[in-house]
C-alpha cells in the first residue's frame, strides 16, 4: 500500500465533503428562503448534482481499480451509456426497495424518486467511477475478501455507511414527536385525519439528511480505518 494513494484519496474524500457544505452554504447567497429543510426537494437536487459532477471529475483523475489503456471513441461512447443506464436502473432499484420499506408508491413519487437518486450518487456513481460498468467488478468488490485496492475498500465503507445512514434516518419517522419533518410512513392516513404529516410536505427528510450524513462522516472514517489497518491489509491481484 502507498502512502501516495492514501493521500490521494484522503484529499479525494476532503473535496467530497467540502462539496457537500458548498450545496448547502453557498445556494443561500443566491436563492431566498433557501434551506435545508424549506426547500429540500431543491437542495437535495443541488446536494445530488454538486456531489455527482465532483466525483465524476475526481475519479476521472485518480489511479483507481478502472480499467487503464487507450479506448477509441466508439468504446468511450459505449462505456458512458452502459454507465448512464446502470445508474439510472439503479435509480429505479433504490426507488423500488424504499416503496417496499413503506414509502407512499403514488403519492411524493418525485420525492422518492429523488432521495433514490441521492443514494445512487453515493454508492453506484463511485462504483461506476472506480470499477466502470462491470457488474462482475462490482459483486467481487462486495464480496467477502474481494477488496483488491485501498479503493475498493474505501467504497465498501462509503457504500454501508451511507445505506446504513439512511436506514437510521427513517426511525424517527414513526415516532410521534409532531416534528414538522416526519412523515408517518405505513400510517399515512391517521395522520392526514389529524392535519399532519404530509408525504408532499416533509418526506424524505430524516432519510435524505441520515444517508448525506453517513456518507459524509464514511469519507472521513474510511481513509483513517485504512492507514489504522494497513499493516493488516493484503490485497491480492486477480
Amino acid at each position: 500500500m502507498k502512502d501516495v494513494e492514501l493521500r490521494g484519496m484522503f484529499s479525494a474524500h476532503i473535496i467530497l465533503i467540502l462539496s457537500i457544505v458548498a450545496s448547502t452554504l453557498v445556494p443561500p447567497l443566491f436563492l431566498e428562503d433557501f434551506s435545508v429543510m424549506g426547500t429540500h426537494l431543491l437542495w437535495l437536487c443541488i446536494c445530488s448534482g454538486t456531489v455527482a459532477a465532483i466525483t465524476i471529475v475526481l475519479y476521472s483523475l485518480l489511479p483507481t481499480n478502472t480499467t487503464s489503456g487507450k479506448m477509441n471513441s466508439s468504446t468511450k461512447v459505449t462505456k458512458i451509456f452502459r454507465s448512464c443506464l446502470l445508474f439510472f436502473t439503479s435509480c429505479l432499484i433504490f426507488h423500488g426497495i424504499i416503496v417496499l420499506y413503506g414509502a407512499p408508491l403514488l403519492v411524493s413519487f418525485r420525492e422518492t424518486f429523488l432521495f433514490a437518486v441521492l443514494l445512487s450518487t453515493f454508492t453506484t456513481l463511485r462504483c461506476l467511477c472506480m470499477l466502470g460498468p462491470n457488474v462482475q467488478a462490482w459483486i467481487r468488490v462486495f464480496s467477502k475478501n474481494g477488496a483488491m485496492s485501498i479503493w475498493d475498500t474505501s467504497l465498501q465503507i462509503t457504500t454501508m455507511c451511507s445505506l446504513f445512514g439512511a436506514w437510521l434516518g427513517a426511525i424517527p419517522i414513526p415516532l410521534d414527536w409532531d416534528r414538522p419533518w416526519q412523515v408517518c410512513i405505513g400510517v399515512a392516513h391517521l395522520g392526514m385525519e389529524k392535519g399532519h404529516c404530509y408525504f408532499s410536505q416533509v418526506w424524505p427528510i430524516s432519510c435524505t439528511l441520515g444517508a448525506t450524513l453517513g456518507f459524509t462522516i464514511s469519507l472521513v472514517i474510511g481513509p483513517l480505518w485504512i492507514y489504522w489497518h494497513k499493516k493488516h491489509l493484503t490485497y491480492k491481484c486477480r
